[in-house]
């Protein structure tokens, strides 16, 4: 997969992980002023919420 990767446009990507969630190793919300990696419900909870 790594080397087909380079290869594919933007949206063969999307639709790749699309088809395949085992794609995603985990949630990534990217804001203005905000980043966060994994999923710690807490820690979503007081970022998306306040």
């Amino acid at each position: 997969m790594k080397n087909r990767l380079p290869g594919l446009s933007p949206e063969e990507k999307i639709a790749l992980l699309a088809s395949d969630g085992m794609l995603v190793k985990r949630p990534l919300l990217v804001g203005d002023d905000l980043v966060l990696v994994g999923f710690k419900e807490k820690e979503w909870e007081e970022n998306l919420l306040s």
